[in-house]
């Protein structure tokens, strides 16, 4: 079990997958364009411990391979995304474990408030050249909580420093919280937030997933890593958050639509800008009263930009888990495997095989993905193939799509669908609303007469396997 980010980084530099910067670095574009290229050459995470400026070392890169992804879940290290996802799939539905109350923890060492609040302290990166200023937050964790149920939710939303106590958050509408804040709002009443930086990387995992509304991620941490997350109850907010973060950024939003600022833009996972002032909604603002931070402290930051990058990699394990998750628990039979490939910005496409029992089963499938809680969402493209296909093997899904996808019968186009709303396919003006395709590249359970596929003689292949080396192979 990795209980915070100090743990993670031991074990990644124990296997071989961290390195230490020492030389100084920019935090001004430098930064994250030295994390962007090492991660385009799939390079190890990386601790940069000269930032320029700061005495904060800043950690990125932190999920970009699939080994790294591994030792955040605790699994073997040999594990593909799709394995990892079963994995997740089938602890998630045991059931939820709620998190501990502490009284304590390391997060507490340090307490900055009042005037002393300034955000510009902590070593926030500018990514891209158009960026809108610094952000703060990429790796964190929105935490808020439902005023009338008490639900906890924690959720990914870029954050972009405004000035010294003031940060946007890009919550977009519909959000888990943005519901939340909309209550706030018809109470008359501010919405309590905190802003978790560099935590268990678990915790982050399931911050950024389509985790149910009503469910708090505590809840599937505990179940994903067999014991409950332990939390401390905030004497300012009285929010939840974890006691061995690293740094925590507390205050509150006003919850009135009308007092919201500009954000942006910011260069997204899509590989485009976002949140150009003139085109964009306004967004609602942190106002931090207090800084609280462990001795030391570690500013976590994600890459971000076109794939692949760790934002990709974790969108890539959050959507797969959660559509293996969503697909068992709705009772889809036949299910072999599936993966939403992080070329795809981990996000967009999804890709399903299934072991055919009945006439009309791959769309049964497909509209099961696009109706589910983490698929309804985003997801363009969904392409159903046979068991014979591994979901991840994509050389294998393109063949598939070649020999065995009729397009006239095999595609269905689904209209007014809940799109997102960073997609650069779809004019500014027309985000939210989207649409998917359902590729169906399975050969008809219903035909009597199937194409005969070549297949090689099993015994022949075991005997050459034997004799491989006689063969002078490697």
């Amino acid at each position: 079990m990795i209980n915070d980010l100090r743990d993670f980084i031991a074990k990644c530099e124990k296997a071989g997958e961290l390195k230490r910067v020492k030389a100084e670095v920019d935090w001004d574009l430098e930064l994250s364009h030295v994390s962007k290229l090492n991660e385009e050459k799939k390079g190890p995470a990386l601790l940069f411990e000269n930032v320029k400026g700061y005495n904060i070392p800043v950690f990125s890169g932190a999920l970009s391979t699939t080994k790294r992804l591994s030792i955040a879940l605790g699994m073997p290290e040999n594990y593909t995304i799709c394995q990892m996802a079963k994995e997740w799939s089938k602890l998630v539905n045991k059931g939820p474990i709620p998190p501990k109350l502490v009284k304590e923890g390391p997060v507490m060492e340090n307490v900055i408030e009042g005037d002393k609040v300034d955000l510009f302290s902590l070593p926030a990166p500018k990514f891209y050249p158009l960026d809108g200023g610094r952000f703060v937050g990429t790796a964190v964790a929105v935490i808020t909580q439902d005023p009338e149920t008490g639900w906890t939710n924690l959720g990914t939303y870029r954050m972009q420093i405004i000035d010294k106590n003031h940060a946007g958050i890009q919550i977009l509408k519909g959000k888990h919280a943005d519901l939340i804040r909309a209550k706030y709002r018809e109470l008359g009443k501010p919405m309590p937030c905190a802003a978790v930086i560099g935590q268990a990387p678990l915790n982050f995992l399931l911050s950024s997933t389509t985790v149910s509304a009503g469910v708090s991620e505590y809840d599937v941490a505990g179940a994903i890593q067999g014991e409950p997350v332990e939390v401390i109850k905030s004497d300012l907010t009285g929010l939840l958050y974890p006691a061995t973060a690293e740094i925590v950024l507390e205050g509150e939003v006003d919850s009135d639509p009308a007092h919201f600022g500009a954000e942006g833009p910011f260069g997204e996972y899509t590989g485009y800008y976002s949140g150009r002032k003139e085109e964009e909604f306004p967004k609602p603002y942190l106002k931090v009263k207090r800084i609280i931070h462990r001795n030391n402290p570690i500013f976590w930051m994600t890459s971000v930009g076109a794939p692949v990058t760790d934002t990709h990699m974790i969108g890539a394990l959050q959507v797969t888990s959660m559509l293996w998750s969503d697909l068992e628990a709705m009772g889809v039979p036949g299910i072999k495997s599936v993966y939403c490939p992080p070329e795809s910005t981990g996000r967009l496409w999804a890709i399903v095989s299934v072991k055919q029992m009945y006439p009309g089963h791959p769309m049964h499938v497909a509209t099961a993905v696009a109706g589910c809680s983490s698929g309804h969402y985003r997801l363009k493209g969904i392409i159903v193939v046979d068991d014979d296909i591994p979901a991840d093997d994509l050389s294998k899904v393109i063949w598939a799509l070649s020999v065995r996808f009729d397009p006239e019968r095999g595609t269905q186009v689904l209209r007014q669908t809940r799109g997102g709303p960073l997609d650069p396919a779809i004019a500014i003006g027309e985000r939210g609303k989207g649409s998917k395709i359902i590729l169906d590249a399975c050969i008809p359970y219903e035909w009597e007469k199937k194409p005969i596929q070549a297949k090689l003689d099993e015994k022949v292949v075991k005997l050459v396997q034997k004799r491989w080396k006689e063969y002078g192979l490697d």
